[in-house]
């Protein structure tokens, strides 16, 4: 009997995806429920598993094909032939990683004189191949120019490589919002002492008790929540000419991973402990890099929470995740001198930096929003009694 491998069903907000590298290939046994190709979309990356064992009898899409849910993507053959060719143990499939094609360019052919229409061949000298950079592409140099500018040594080699469907939905959305919203940044600046006095204080004990440790976002978390309620059209939206004032705080978190940067959505955000928070930001890390978040887990979200500061970055303007119209940059952690009481001393500073969309937030609103995250970060005991 045959059946029919199928795209899986996709959220309303993904149309489409690509497939990956196949892991098996025509004549393959395969088991019920062992992963035959990757499917990628603009949010995450589907596992496609065989829906029955036997042998892999056609692959109806390659790698690289853009599928829709329901779409026929192989046929198995089941039966006890297709039962007998099957291995006894079913190894632990590993993940597949897309093989870089290199072609190897052909010998060169007798040289003759071209006609009109043929290409002139480009003779390849040692310090840059043929296949590096052949004739067909632009900016190929002709045959008498020196073979890399002065001064240059080495092998100059380029690599093309297309951008995954990932990495084109961010540039998608990043440009969105550049071209759509009235985007603006305002600044302000942390005394992270006395954050650290109290992770340092009740570190071990947070960690023993909750088996996690006590991270900085979850006061940042806090401290938004905050700042949000306070301030509702900073976490408002647009759509179309209405305003959306949300009355609930879902907060993304944004996540770099080994595939581009992904915002997994804290629900509730304001409801949510400390010690939750830290487990389900670490469990959203571990799984972005796994590849292992869903499409609902990226979805919605009313407020952003971006933090270069662990890639040391002292000072940057965020941008816009649409629809929301506000985003919360974070930065490194720098001893600074500062004034206090009349003297200069040395502090723990951190930037924050607000980016917001100015057709919703006055300047005035981005302002004291930022205001009321810093003085909830200066005394986290305000963050503790939600005050």
């Amino acid at each position: 009997m045959l059946v029919e491998v199928k795209a899986p069903e996709l959220s309303e907000s993904v149309q489409s995806g690509s497939l990956l590298e196949w892991r098996k290939q025509e004549g393959d046994p395969v088991r019920r429920d062992e992963t035959l190709v990757d499917l990628e979309t603009d949010k995450v990356i589907l596992e496609v598993v065989a829906p029955a064992a036997g042998i892999l009898k056609r692959i109806t899409m390659p790698a690289g094909a853009e599928v829709k849910a329901g779409d026929v993507l192989a046929v198995i053959e089941t039966g006890e032939v297709a039962e007998a060719g099957l291995p006894e143990k079913a190894a632990h499939p590993a993940k597949a990683v897309k093989p870089v094609k290199v072609e190897t360019p052909a010998p060169p052919a007798p040289a003759k004189k071209p006609a009109p229409t043929e290409a002139v061949p480009v003779q390849a000298s040692p310090a840059e191949p043929a296949a590096h950079r052949p004739p067909s592409q632009p900016g190929h140099r002709p045959d008498n120019a020196h073979p890399c500018p002065p001064g240059a040594t080495g092998e100059r080699t380029e690599r093309r490589v297309q951008m995954t469907r990932l990495r084109q939905r961010i540039a998608e959305r990043l440009k969105e919002a550049q071209n759509t919203a009235a985007m603006l940044t305002t600044f302000n600046e942390v005394n992270m002492q006395p954050v650290q006095e109290l992770r340092k204080r009740y570190q071990e004990h947070f960690q023993k008790e909750h088996g996690v440790k006590l991270g900085l976002m979850s006061f940042f978390v806090k401290a938004v929540c905050q700042g949000l309620k306070a301030y509702p059209g900073v976490n408002a939206s647009m759509d179309g000419r209405d305003i959306v004032y949300h009355d609930y705080y879902d907060i993304g978190v944004a996540v770099s991973s080994e595939r581009g940067l992904v915002v997994p959505i804290l629900r509730d955000a304001d409801t949510l402990s400390f010690a939750d928070i830290e487990k389900r930001i670490a469990d959203f890390g571990r799984r972005a890099n796994s590849l292992e978040l869903t499409m609902e887990e990226l979805e919605g979200g009313t407020f952003t929470i971006s933090n270069g500061g662990i890639f040391g970055s002292l000072l940057s303007t965020p941008i816009l995740n649409p629809p929301q119209s506000g985003v919360l940059g974070l930065h490194k952690i720098q001893e600074r001198p500062v004034a206090e009481s009349g003297h200069v001393v040395i502090r723990p500073m951190m930037y924050v930096a607000l980016s917001y969309d100015h057709r919703i937030i006055d300047g005035r609103e981005a302002v004291s929003f930022l205001r009321v995250v810093k003085e909830g970060l200066e005394e986290p005991a305000r963050l503790l009694l939600e005050l």
